[in-house]
């Protein structure tokens, strides 16, 4: 159930709002098919031009293989936490049998956007398909009121990591999943987020935070979830997207950059499983 909205709601960092708003990062060439992830590239064959269709399987994928980390899913409720314009969702409740899924993010215009660009689905399901605005750190719903939560390159942009890993806790069924796949850095050594802000413009304007991964994988713990791990899908990210980046933005991109401080060993993606134990 949708709580009403609170008066202390928090607000959207400028960044985000930029970015997600009248900038719609959807829209840019880096992107494809209303997705907006690095992609995973290990079915696509990257040594030679890569096309449309291409990148658009790639961000597919992408969210197949976090969709495929989790539980058998038929008959299951779920939440995507950072779900953007709604094609991740959509692909999760056509493809994995969800009973119910529920798509949130902090951008009321990513709302519309998931709203207008899956109104047949919707139209079609409406008991099975919901989009609705709130904050990782604050979600909208009742105490346990999901089998899974997950969450596809949206991590990097939350404030506040404890109140994150205390919402996932509190919203996940005893016995349900969570799983959450993004970059980070890969420990906390001191000048990792210079180093970043340096050389990728959404570090240096704050649109992505230098988050380490034991960071995240210690709020999941600390808010009382169990078996919490991080695993590293770098070799089949980095590459690919660079190769991708190059392609549509030429040798001198500055997202070419995430290849270079991947190399440096400063930042990775990763996929991050948890659950809550069972009662």
């Amino acid at each position: 159930m949708i709580r009403e909205p609170e008066h202390n709601q928090r607000p959207i960092p400028p960044a985000v709002q930029e970015a997600y708003g009248a900038d719609d990062l959807g829209t840019k060439p880096i992107f494809a098919g209303g997705f907006i992830n690095f992609g995973h590239w290990q079915a696509i064959d990257i040594s030679s031009g890569l096309s449309h269709e291409d990148r658009v399987r790639s961000q597919q994928d992408m969210y197949r293989h976090i969709l495929n980390a989790l539980p058998p899913t038929e008959q299951r409720r779920a939440l995507e936490v950072g779900s953007g314009t709604g094609a991740g969702t959509a692909l999760a409740l056509q493809e994995y049998g969800f009973a119910q899924i529920t798509g949130m993010d902090i951008h009321p215009r990513q709302i519309e956007r998931a709203q207008q660009s899956n109104s047949r689905l919707l139209a079609e399901r409406p008991e099975h398909l919901g989009f609705v605005q709130g904050a990782a750190e604050s979600m909208p719903f009742d105490d346990e009121e999901f089998d899974f939560l997950y969450s596809v390159e949206a991590a990097q942009h939350f404030s506040d990591l404890t109140a994150f890993g205390r919402e996932t806790a509190r919203v996940l069924r005893p016995g349900g999943h969570a799983v959450i796949a993004s970059f980070f850095t890969t420990d906390d050594t001191p000048g990792h987020a210079e180093r970043l802000a340096a050389l990728l413009d959404c570090y240096a304007n704050g649109l992505d935070l230098a988050h380490p991964v034991p960071h995240v994988v210690d709020a999941l713990a600390q808010a009382g979830l169990t078996h919490t791990r991080a695993t590293s899908i770098g070799p089949a990210v980095w590459q690919g997207w660079d190769r991708w980046i190059n392609h549509v933005s030429g040798p001198d991109a500055w997202p070419r950059n995430f290849l270079r401080v991947h190399e440096e060993g400063i930042l990775d993606y990763y996929v991050i499983t948890a659950t809550r134990p069972a009662d």
